[in-house]
């Protein structure tokens, strides 16, 4: 289900203090349940040599949760210069880091290679030549195209915008050797939020199999796979758990005959962030008002700009009042913020209990892709981000944005171009 019941059960009984020590809006996560979840993946695929997860730092960039991640001993999956900087604050150096990014810069590239380098991860054949400095570890993210399907938050894999071609796939790696490539990986990524286990089985069996083509033609042998994240949750209670431990098993056991068949296996990798942290976290808003028209309207002090999964994908995030979660669900809701935009809903027609100006509502699951995405439009600002700790103290982790910080880019030395 979303929140776990020991969250909720650590979690509401301080929601209230927390509102009024901290205000509402603001995002918390769970420090205890995320090091639950990292152990747990660490655990399924122990019978993998070198498993590794790279967290996937866009999920959930603050430096405190990828302090855990670094506590876990995952790397960090990074796709911009932000990202980096603060994996590398945390402690990743080198080959903790896989840089995947798609049209990519000189610059990140220049950053990518600093300060003991990271793992290139590129997304596109003609990035090869553009590489200012070629690093001796390379990989590519390969693109199946109609030899699989996607789904509708990655798409259909013959109209995404990343990877390279199965055509694509000899040619790339013979170009990086000649570019000076002397250790490589192979990495893929089809889908996001994916529950059914046997999607991600597939794609290991996809990698292994592309690994021994490019090992005969090319006589490569991979140090490692990484079948990327996508890694689902169940956002709605009546949604069915994602099946770790069998789908561990069957990928595990693909990787044993691929062994057996070759002398050796390459390591696994993946990029989970959604898995990770997603259900380990929670929005806090209060409900401020109480709209009646054609519907019923509850707004809260929270917006889009703090969680946009909703708006963007129409996408389903449970919702608890505290203090009401055994009332009797008689009324149906749009929850909604104050945006200038119509799609600016945590939910439609949610059948709820009956809402008070002044009640908090716990928004769940939004330990990944939630503060991450938001935005300034409307100058409406970001909230706050705390950390429930594992002996019970809560810790701020973000400050909330201030009208100061909408302002900051508007201070700036005059610099005009004259006309010619």
């Amino acid at each position: 289900m979303p929140m776990s019941q020991s969250f909720q059960d650590r979690l509401f009984p301080i929601a209230a203090d927390l509102a009024e020590h901290y205000g509402t809006p603001f995002h918390i996560y769970d420090e205890a349940g995320i090091l639950e979840t990292g152990e747990r993946l660490k655990k399924a695929f122990s019978g993998i040599d070198g498993f590794r997860e790279y967290y996937a730092v866009k999920a959930l960039p603050n430096p405190r949760i990828l302090e855990l991640m670094k506590k876990l001993d995952f790397g960090f999956d990074c796709s911009s210069i932000p990202e980096l900087i603060v994996s590398r604050q945390v402690g990743g150096k080198g080959e903790d880091i896989m840089f995947t990014s798609n049209n990519t810069t000189e610059e990140e590239f220049l950053y990518a290679a600093a300060e003991g380098g990271s793992i290139l991860n590129l997304d596109d054949i003609s990035l090869i030549d553009k590489v200012p400095e070629f690093p001796e570890v390379v990989c590519f993210r390969y693109n199946p195209g109609p030899r699989r399907t996607g789904n509708i938050i990655i798409g259909n894999p013959v109209e995404a915008k990343y990877g390279i071609t199965h055509e694509q796939i000899i040619s790339a790696y013979k170009m990086a050797m000649e570019r000076g490539g002397k250790r490589f990986g192979l990495h893929t990524m089809v889908a996001s939020n994916e529950r059914d286990y046997t999607y991600m089985v597939e794609t290991a069996r996809m990698l292994l199999q592309i690994s021994a083509l490019v090992e005969e033609e090319l006589g490569i042998r991979f140090e490692f796979l990484n079948i990327g994240g996508g890694l689902g949750i169940p956002y709605n209670p009546a949604d069915n758990e994602l099946d770790l431990d069998t789908m561990a098993k069957e990928i595990t056991g693909l990787f044993d005959e691929f062994k057996s068949e070759h002398g050796y296996a390459p390591r696994m990798y993946m990029e989970s962030g959604r898995w990770v942290t997603g259900p380990h976290g929670a929005l806090i808003t209060k409900a401020i008002n109480h709209k009646s028209i054609y519907r019923e309207y509850v707004g809260v002090d929270a917006c889009m700009s703090s969680l946009m999964r909703p708006a963007m994908y129409d996408a389903y995030h449970h919702i608890d009042v505290i203090g009401k979660i055994n009332q009797e669900k008689s009324e149906t809701y749009d929850i909604s913020g104050s945006l200038c935009e119509n799609n600016d809903k945590f939910a439609v027609q949610r059948e709820m209990p009956p809402i008070q100006e002044g009640d908090l509502l716990a928004i769940h699951d939004s330990g990944a892709h939630g503060h991450a995405m938001g935005f300034q439009y409307n100058g409406r600002l970001r909230p706050k981000e705390l950390l429930l700790r594992t002996d019970g103290s809560v810790e701020l982790i973000r400050r909330a944005e201030t009208k100061a910080d909408y302002f900051q880019t508007l201070t700036f030395e005059e610099d005009v171009l004259p006309a010619k």
